[in-house]
């Protein structure tokens, strides 16, 4: 009888130790919004790809007939005023090309080669991508893939965008808040889930005109935070 006495007052004990350190896990009253910004800007960063596709007889041939038009269109950029840092290859292939309609069982025919090579020009000035483009036709570019517009002080633009999604997120807290009788108190986490928003692309088809008109746009930057605030009830 001794022992079950002894018993039950341990665990007695253990359940009053461990009720204050469960109610340290337990969550605080509070309310979750979510809180968004957006800013749109004109961009300043521009990135045309382009290149050369030549076709031939044999690998050999279309290789060596797209070295010397790629060559000669890499003059032509860095002539038009392009740094040698702001061109980079982007992409460089040599793929067969099979006779079509072909049926019937065997491998197919090898009829001749393609081969390309793409290089991504970027441009600190977006005012001449028109001009560029321009300068990649006229110097042998059959093969524009497209532009990519970019902000390139992206990130204080998005500090702004950050203070204005927390104000965003506190105007609807409060609203809940006032709803529900009670008040709010100190912020408990904040976390983010931003987006840059889509860059703009314009795909460019094969044998286009020089001059072509290009829109740049604006990039739209967005910031959307999830703010748990504390609450308290009226009159605490």
């Amino acid at each position: 009888m001794k022992h079950r006495i002894a018993l039950a007052a341990a665990i007695a004990a253990g359940t009053l130790l461990a009720a204050p350190a469960w109610a340290q896990t337990a969550l605080p009253a509070m309310i979750t919004v979510s809180g968004e910004a957006t800013v749109s800007v004109p961009p300043d960063l521009a990135q045309i790809d382009g290149g050369v596709t030549s076709e031939a007889k044999t690998a050999r041939e279309a290789s060596d007939a797209n070295n010397t038009a790629m060559g000669k269109l890499l003059l032509a950029l860095k002539g038009a005023g392009i740094d040698e840092k702001d061109l980079q290859t982007s992409r460089l292939s040599l793929q067969p090309e099979s006779a079509p309609n072909r049926t019937g069982p065997g491998a197919p025919t090898i009829v001749g080669y393609r081969a390309s090579n793409h290089v991504t020009v970027r441009l600190h000035d977006v005012g001449k991508v028109a001009n560029v483009i321009d300068t990649m036709v006229a110097a042998g570019a059959n093969d524009i893939g497209g532009i990519n517009f970019a902000v390139s002080n992206a990130s204080k633009l998005l500090d702004d965008a950050r203070e204005q999604a927390i104000a965003d997120g506190r105007r609807k807290a409060e609203i809940y808040a006032k709803a529900a009788g009670v008040t709010l108190g100190a912020p408990i986490s904040i976390s983010e889930a931003s987006s840059p928003g889509p860059l703009f692309r314009a795909k460019m088809p094969m044998g286009m005109a020089t001059t072509a008109p290009v829109a740049q746009g604006e990039e739209t930057l967005q910031v959307t935070v999830s703010v748990s605030w504390a609450i308290k009830q009226a009159g605490q």
